[in-house]
Parts: structure tokens; sequence; C-alpha cells
């Protein structure tokens, strides 16, 4: 964990090691192989449309090449069919999963939340030895805040590490941290940040995603549409404060967790371009 260094430093290391989110569509993939250096860790969401089986043929598909967390979304999963899934991941070589509940309705046959499949993941002898779970800086608009809070509190036996929900606002990431904090919550911390992505591309993207995907990405994205693209946000800069937070040891923030929206090349290019910058700044003389 990075800690009780100089930022520029704190960034390099978060740079160096950030997480890529990715929507399992049919093109990605290959974005992936042609801008992605081998050994990355790239997260693989789950599309209540698409079903399971598209985040699992994905993961086997990058899997040899790269660290793949899948999203195992909880009412996607049937109950009866967990030891199968679980069997075909190690197959496929994954160590990590990220359980959130998921946007999928539950049924009779579905864990009903993402607490349930954890404890049943530990019942079969926790399996993986990466475990993600879901926290939100900000309120989420269809949860209450109060059940967030003991959600993550039920959760964090059965987690490795905590993935925060997208933000923008390095204030209320610190503050929520301190707020973790306090309450006992230790895991380590990835912090979510929105990729520099183009908005004409991003609605593009949404249209490919299947239809019922499509409104609920919009609905739930219809806020980071706005403040994404209001002109006083910069990924850039929000990168540097989050690199200022995670020089502080007692926040434990681990790194970034870059979303991606399928813009794979332009958020890579950033990232190396923000490295390379940060690199010369902490040592003139690596410079061209």
């Amino acid at each position: 964990m990075l800690s009780n260094k100089y930022p520029s430093v704190v960034l390099e290391g978060l740079l160096r090691e950030a997480r890529l989110e990715i929507l399992p569509t049919e093109s990605v993939a290959e974005q992936v192989h042609a801008h992605v250096e081998t050994g990355r860790t790239v997260t693989v969401t789950a599309s209540p449309t698409k079903g399971l089986e598209a985040t699992l043929a994905l993961t086997e598909a990058l899997a040899g090449a790269y660290h793949v967390v899948p999203h195992v979304a909880a009412r996607m999963v049937e109950r009866a069919a967990l030891p199968d899934l679980v069997a075909r991941l190690k197959q496929a070589g994954v160590s990590e999963i990220f359980v959130p509940g998921g946007d999928a309705e539950p049924t009779d046959a579905t864990f009903g939340n993402a607490l349930d499949l954890l404890i049943e993941l530990q019942e079969l002898g926790s399996p993986f030895a990466g475990v993600g779970i879901t926290g939100y800086p900000e309120s989420h608009p269809g949860i209450d805040d109060d059940v967030i809070v003991q959600s993550m509190w039920d959760k964090r036996r059965y987690a490795t590490a905590v993935v925060s929900n997208m933000t923008f606002d390095d204030e209320v990431v610190g503050q929520w941290l301190e707020r973790v904090r306090r309450r006992g919550v230790e895991l380590p911390v990835w912090v979510g940040v929105p990729g520099p992505v183009d908005a004409g591309k991003l609605l593009r993207m949404a249209s490919t995603i299947g239809v019922g995907d499509s409104m609920r990405f919009l609905s739930k994205q219809r806020s980071v549409f706005t403040r994404m693209f209001l002109p006083g946000f910069s990924t850039t800069q929000f990168a540097h404060r989050v690199a200022a937070l995670a020089a502080t040891e007692r926040l434990g923030i681990a790194g970034l967790h870059l979303y991606t929206f399928n813009q794979v090349a332009r958020t890579e290019a950033w990232r190396r371009t923000q490295l390379a910058a940060v690199s010369e700044l902490r040592d003139p003389s690596a410079g061209p």
C-alpha cells in the first residue's frame, strides 16, 4: 500500500497499477489486446441483458494475458450453479472476483444480495484469494445511506478490498474514507475514477449493450454525463488529488479503478501520458 511518500511518487505508483473496468461487448477484447500491456488488471462488468455468460466468456478470452477480475453479480447467479461457476473461473486461472448485488431482478433461484453470495463462497472454501465489494462515497439513488453503511460492515469479513463507485470530488472521497475507517472497516480501497472519455462515443457505446441495459445505463449515469463533461472536471486533476489522499496511510487507498466505458485506447493513452509526465517530474534526466 502506498504511504508516507511525496504525492508525485504516490501518483506514479497509482498510474502504474491502475485497474481498467470494461463492459462485455463484442469488440472490447480486441481493444484490450491492442492497447493494454499484458499482466495488467482488467475488470469485467456484468450485464443483466447479456447475462453472466458474456462476462465469463470475456474473462476467459483475456485471462491468459491479464489479471482479470470478473463481476459476479449476485442477483444474476443461481445458487445451484455457483459451484460450477467457481470451477469454471478457477479453470480459467481467475484468482480474484468482484461481488456487487447487481441490477438484475432476483428470483427464487438466484442470490438476493451480495452478502448471501459471499457467505456461500466462504462455505465453498473461499476459493478466490481476492474478493472485492462495493463502496459508495456518495449516496446511491436507490439505496438508503444507512443500508449502505450496514452492508459494508456485514460484508467486510468476507472481502479483501473495497472498490468505490465513481465519484468526482476528492473532498467527498477523503471524508468518506475517514468515516469508513472510523467505523472499523480496514479493507484497502480502490478509488473509482472516470476515464477521460468522449461524450459522443459514450452514448454510442450505451446503445451497444442491449436495450434494457442501455436504459438502465443512461438512467443511472445521467448525473455522470452532467458532471463528467462540466468544464470544471478533469480526470488528470482528480487523479492528482487522489494521490494526495493516498499519501495519507490511514486512509488505506490501494489504487485507481478507471472506468473506461470501453474507451480503452483513450484511457490508456491518458494513463501513459500522465505516467511519463510524473516520471519526468520526479527524475528530469528520464525525459526525452
